[in-house]
């Protein structure tokens, strides 16, 4: 990162650790694809960070493996907690315990294409889901007397189709889908506690950003993952949805300091963070496939099924309030990530064949089938 310090503490309750004892940070959805670089971030700036993971029959730290440490390790900088964002009481019980200086809450059923097969558990999750977060915080803030700073991620999707563009924080809300509404639940709700009991909690309107960490389904590496199978040999078609889709995509990477950087301000306020650039889907396979030599066009067909059933044409954002305030911009351009994730999945894609070629089954085709959203 830049090694810029934090901001000094805001005045009223108590907030932050002794200088000698590191900042405490907790983060829900750890074990995603934010949650992991922002992981990193804080990490690498003396934080010791506690994760919310859901309990499961399998793994699902893949993206933290190289962060996480020996439960048994005394000194771990990491810590992981089983959780979910259903659960108000639990939710509560765990800020209690943890006592963390800052809360950043990334989790949420975060697929706008699932959304609308499963609208109730969205709202739950990633609605309400924030709310008790809230609730938790507000409780062992007044209890404690410490401060809490809490980070609510939201979301474009929020945007729809907004009247204007780009989006800025003023542009009004227009969701079409059931995970931009609970989205906008999130966000209200946090902005009404920050006026109504007076918490620091800011909210990150963030456009799309993506990585090599990006989940398999999400559009951008449904796209890179398949460019690279096919270059090796292993899948012959990617089947997508609205290729004229327009989004603002950057690095997730870029975007977690971001987050970090609103919590260190004086007061909470609201932050879009984008790039102010828009590429369409058909852009995205053009430079990915491009990258490997091929053309998309002899590749990708469409699937209606991949179509939703109340399309965002165009998501474009201004950050200049981000710029002016907390001093970030975007470091990788779009070119740089779609290569950097082509790059990553090529990897990916050689070693998967040299499994086939001693007799492996070939990994799950995700670039193949499945929901997929820009």
């Amino acid at each position: 990162m830049d090694g810029r310090q934090p901001a000094a503490a805001a005045s009223g309750v108590e907030y932050g650790s002794v200088a000698t004892t590191p900042k405490r940070a907790l983060v829900t959805g750890i074990t995603g694809q934010d949650g992991s670089y922002l992981a990193e971030c804080l990490l690498g700036l003396g934080y010791e960070v506690h994760g919310l993971v859901r309990r499961s029959s399998t793994f699902g730290t893949q993206r933290i493996e190289h962060l996480y440490r020996d439960i048994h390790d005394e000194h771990r900088p990491l810590v992981l907690h089983h959780g979910d964002m259903a659960d108000g009481s639990g939710l509560a019980r765990l800020v209690r315990a943890i006592r963390p200086d800052e809360v950043y809450n990334l989790a949420a059923q975060s697929h706008v294409r699932v959304s609308f097969d499963q609208p109730a558990y969205t709202a739950d999750v990633t609605g309400l889901g924030a709310l008790r977060l809230l609730e938790a915080i507000r409780d062992c803030q007044e209890t404690s007397g410490r401060g809490i700073r809490f980070y609510q991620a939201s979301s474009s999707e929020m945007f729809g189709t907004a009247a204007e563009s780009p989006q800025r924080e003023t542009t009004p809300f227009h969701p079409r889908s059931p995970y931009g509404a609970a989205k906008v639940y999130a966000h209200c709700i946090t902005v009404n506690y920050r006026e109504s009991y007076g918490l620091h909690a800011s909210c990150g309107i963030l456009f799309n950003h993506e990585s090599p960490r990006r989940g398999e389904t999400f559009v951008t590496r449904k796209i890179t993952r398949a460019a690279a199978r096919i270059k090796v040999g292993l899948q012959q078609k990617l089947y997508l949805g609205n290729l004229d889709a327009r989004r603002d995509w950057g690095f997730a990477g870029d975007y977690v300091e971001a987050m970090r950087l609103m919590l260190q301000q004086p007061e909470a306020d609201d932050y879009v963070v984008a790039t102010g650039e828009t590429h369409s889907v058909r852009e995205f396979c053009e430079q990915a496939f491009g990258r490997l030599g091929l053309d998309f066009r002899d590749f990708v067909a469409i699937d209606p099924r991949y179509f939703r059933p109340a399309e965002v044409d165009l998501l474009q954002g201004c950050a200049e309030k981000a710029r002016a305030r907390l001093g970030w911009r975007p470091r990788v351009s779009f070119s740089e990530l779609v290569a950097m994730m082509v790059d990553a999945d090529v990897e990916l894609a050689e070693r998967e064949r040299a499994l086939v070629a001693m007799g492996h089954a070939a990994f799950p085709q995700h670039g193949q089938s499945g929901p997929s959203r820009p």
